[in-house]
């Protein structure tokens, strides 16, 4: 289908960008890499008169450590995170889950701040956001704020963001040397959403579980951070009845929708089945 008829327009300043979008008001809409909200304007889900589009803005490309921290631009693609030597060594968690979001061609364009921003419960950033801490740089006419990923998402498609702000970089901290780390994905085929996803980080000191972290993707109407599953790991040597009993606890938290991709009690036991994949990858590349 063809979109309805709109203006663009192409600032080169993230300013000029976040003063388009709160003179615009309701009627405009960011352009990050299009992925999420092309496709919702060509089946005219989404009809914004105005497209704000942030490609022109070479500020939102930068990817560099500060402290303690990753700081990675918006704009910034997912064949990027893939390429990146310091991700690789520092996160390579982000490498394993961008591998799996849509295909080639779409990790070409689409960006990290999309994936994040605009609030899918299908997107799989958001989810592993929330596992590794992360927390978002919100830009406005008042300046930016930061704002934990754990409370960004308020629904489906509903964010913290407020009129005329964008979000302009991820800070993650970065993991321990040595943590283990997974993120396992189940869909139908490829360039699907994930009919389940579960993000793991863990570490491990003499054999017992020393911190863990888990989200979920795609089994609810916002991404999930399941904190008690994690520290139920926690102090443990991983064994069979405590991973049990965390496997449970994340299932608890879901409520999926029963869609194309199965029901909800089905989309719920695959939650808890790609949280056991993703504890046993994490397991295996702890070191400690």
């Amino acid at each position: 289908m063809i979109p309805g008829t709109f203006d663009y327009h192409r600032p080169t300043t993230v300013e000029s960008a976040v003063a388009l979008l709160l003179q615009l008001g309701e009627d405009a809409r960011p352009l990050a890499g299009g992925h999420s909200l092309i496709p919702l304007m060509k089946t005219r889900l989404a009809a914004p008169e105005h497209l704000v589009d942030l490609s022109a803005i070479e500020g939102l490309r930068r990817l560099e450590v500060v402290g303690p921290d990753v700081i990675i631009g918006a704009m910034t693609t997912q064949h990027s995170v893939i390429t990146s030597t310091l991700l690789a060594e520092l996160v390579p968690i982000l490498r394993e889950t961008a591998l799996v979001i849509a295909d080639p061609q779409i990790r070409y364009k689409g960006t990290i701040g999309g994936n994040c921003a605009n609030g899918d419960p299908g997107n799989d950033m958001p989810a592993l956001m929330q596992c590794l801490g992360a927390s978002y740089q919100l830009t406005g006419t008042g300046g930016s704020r930061q704002v934990p990923a754990r409370e960004f998402y308020l629904g489906a498609y509903e964010t913290a963001l407020e009129p005329g702000e964008i979000l302009t970089e991820v800070r993650i901290p970065i993991p321990p040397a040595g943590h283990g780390y997974g993120y396992e994905k189940l869909k139908r085929k490829v360039g699907d959403y994930a009919t389940a996803a579960a993000a793991v980080v863990i570490t491990m000191a003499g054999g017992t579980c020393t911190s863990a972290s888990i989200g979920l993707t795609n089994v609810s109407e916002t991404p999930l951070w399941a904190s008690e599953a994690a520290g139920i790991l926690v102090g443990s040597t991983l064994d069979a009845a405590t991973v049990n009993a965390a496997v449970a606890a994340a299932e608890a938290i879901t409520n999926p929708a029963s869609d194309m991709r199965g029901p909800s009690e089905y989309r719920t036991k695959m939650a808890g089945i790609m949280l056991r994949r993703a504890l046993e990858r994490a397991q295996t590349r702890a070191k400690g």
